[in-house]
């Protein structure tokens, strides 16, 4: 059989074989806590808020590594799950520093999330006072363990899409944490600042350096190189504040570098940037329209042909327009002086 047939709280689900408990209960719309799970990540079952009950099964299986079977009958909510979540959930925000209404994932935070879900406002376990320094030596942004869930998303993040393994788990039992070798900050490991890490973390331990949410998205690709990585720019009052990964891209799927992620978009707004042609004329800069600059561009390509000539392409364009630069220089300007900025 392609597709197994189960009962999740009473409803029936389909999904295809192999699929998880947790995937087959998010199809049929029925909510289970979770902080390690990601779709992009293997599955990982470290914060063990997705535990479910399983007819026939001992103890309480966590969802996002049990793969579904034919005629599996699964409860998501008990007196026992509820009591185990709970606990979970306070051994976490006992060690778990932060004011919510100034950290950065303020209203985007799973830990948040998980808290309404379940009605916890209060907390039993006396929460811890020494924090900490985060490390802000990254230039895009900033590492604060005192917010850290022990998730490993950044971890596995790093090795499974980045492949860069920047950082690990560190040390044992109450000291346990995600580090560089050498406990070294970021600068001085083999981070690349891709953001994959930052883009997953579901609580405020990795925030951007500035954040402003955006009000409305705009689709784009990525003006760095000919890849042509999909993106979303986020809008606000008519500037651009953000970027993130277009996730059903096929060249991309959501993953950007560091120039994708952190440099597509800070040039829009910058002042000195240019937005309309400057003709230099008795010595002086002055602004034109396009079709005034591009007949003197014309013009002027007239007087020079052969080796008087070169033409350097870029990175940003398409392949065709490359094409189209290499046969104009050879064709028209009647010229081998070519060359492309990716070899710079």
């Amino acid at each position: 059989m392609s597709e197994i047939t189960l009962t999740i709280d009473g409803q029936t689900v389909t999904v295809p074989r192999g699929a998880t408990v947790l995937t087959a209960a998010q199809k049929a719309g029925i909510y289970i806590p979770t902080l390690c799970h990601h779709d992009d990540l293997e599955p990982y079952g470290g914060c063990r808020l997705c535990v479910v009950e399983i007819e026939g099964m001992r103890g309480l299986p966590t969802s996002c590594t049990t793969a579904v079977s034919e005629g599996m009958v699964v409860k998501t909510e008990s007196a026992e799950i509820d009591r185990v979540r709970r606990n979970i959930v306070e051994l976490l925000m006992a060690d778990h520093i932060g004011d919510c209404l100034s950290c950065t994932s303020n209203q985007r935070c799973d830990l948040q999330k998980v808290c309404a879900f379940m009605g916890i406002d209060t907390f039993r376990l006396q929460r811890r006072t020494e924090g900490i320094p985060p490390d802000e030596s990254n230039p895009f942004f900033i590492r604060d363990l005192n917010k850290c869930v022990m998730c490993a998303k950044c971890v596995r993040a790093c090795a499974e899409i980045a492949g860069v393994h920047a950082i690990d788990m560190l040390n044992r039992g109450y000291d346990s944490r995600p580090g560089t070798f050498n406990d070294r900050p970021l600068k001085e490991s083999r981070c690349v600042s891709c953001g994959e890490c930052l883009v997953r973390c579901p609580v405020g331990a990795l925030s951007r350096r500035e954040w402003i949410p955006p009000t409305r998205e705009v689709k784009a690709i990525c003006p760095y190189c000919g890849v042509g990585c999909s993106i979303y720019l986020g809008i606000r009052s008519g500037r651009v504040v953000g970027v993130r990964g277009a996730p059903e891209s096929p060249v991309n799927s959501g993953s950007l570098c560091v120039k994708g992620r952190f440099g597509s978009y800070e040039f829009i707004n910058h002042p000195e940037r240019l937005t309309r042609p400057l003709i230099r004329q008795d010595g002086e800069f002055r602004e034109a329209d396009w079709d005034e600059a591009l007949d003197l561009v014309a013009g002027t390509f007239q007087k020079f042909r052969g080796d008087a000539f070169a033409a350097l392409s870029s990175a940003k364009c398409s392949n065709e327009d490359n094409y189209l630069m290499q046969k104009f220089a050879r064709a028209v300007m009647e010229t081998n002086n070519i060359d492309h900025c990716a070899r710079l």
